[in-house]
């Protein structure tokens, strides 16, 4: 029997399953693999990027498992070095071409890269790709407020996602509170910390409490704040054990201390500072 994965409300309204693959890291044939087996195992959201290198991959696995294209929800990104209108449109282009799918259900800008200051004149590119009926959703990822902010004022459709580093070490709240007040919805890359939530004393005192493992209390908490997540792995086991968080909940002492992990320290860039 396969996990049923809670769908969450996006303000084009469309939805997103509120557990997907991350998919950064192995190469087009272990992608393959590892997206075949998250299909098996129930997961019905992969996500890539072109600078992952392994969209093909990630094609091929959805061809191969046997689901309908229509149920899979499969997000890529669009890299840094493609900003600006004709360069977006193209990289589109490739990304459609190298994942041999007929549409993606949600594009992503990576990184805002300010110092390009090409974002806005991108975000334009996918509004016009969405409005061709070439992309279902668009989106962001490693956006400041003052990123989002500039898109409201300058262009006219307002992303579904924000995609954001967010695990306990790091909570990002000024962010999450603004893409909640502007009805957009926080997906956490890195939610379990590349790892940092292993071996931590009060996870662990978490876990046992709650017959659990740490990373399954860390991604319940996700759940429970209304996150999007996109925990990487290729370990079927690890893949299965992320979607068995739904059947625990975390109480107010839980929460109490994972707010004391906060230390302000990312596992990624700051994305003020990145290109």
């Amino acid at each position: 029997m396969t996990t049923q994965i809670t769908r969450l409300q996006q303000n084009d309204g469309r939805t997103i399953p509120q557990i997907g693959l991350g998919i950064d890291g192995p190469g087009n044939q272990e992608t393959t693999e590892a997206v075949m087996t998250a299909l098996e195992l129930g997961y019905r959201s992969i996500d890539t990027a072109a600078f992952y290198g392994n969209e093909s991959g990630v094609g091929e696995g959805i061809r191969r498992s046997g689901v309908a294209r229509e149920d899979v929800h499969v997000t890529t990104k669009i890299w840094g070095d493609d900003h600006g209108s004709g360069s977006a449109v193209a990289a589109f282009e490739r990304s459609m071409t190298t994942l041999g799918l007929d549409y993606v259900d949600l594009y992503l800008i990576h990184w805002p890269h300010p110092g390009k200051d090409k974002y806005v004149e991108t975000w334009l590119a996918l509004e016009k790709l969405l409005a061709e009926g070439q992309v279902k959703s668009i989106g962001v990822s490693n956006f400041q407020p003052h990123h989002l902010s500039r898109l409201f004022r300058e262009t006219t459709v307002r992303p579904v996602v924000n995609q954001v580093e967010l695990h306990p070490g790091f909570q990002n709240e000024q962010t999450r509170q603004f893409n909640t007040e502007h009805n957009i919805l926080t997906q956490a890359w890195s939610p379990l910390g590349r790892g940092r939530v292993f071996g931590n004393s009060k996870l662990e005192a978490i876990a046992r409490k709650h017959s659990r493992s740490p990373a399954q209390v860390v991604l319940r908490w996700h759940v429970e704040l209304g996150n999007v997540v996109i925990p990487k792995s290729i370990t079927p086991e690890r893949m299965k054990e992320n979607l068995d968080v739904y059947d625990f909940r975390l109480d107010a002492e839980d929460y109490s201390a994972i707010r004391s992990l906060e230390d302000g320290k990312r596992t990624g860039d700051n994305p003020d500072d990145f290109g």
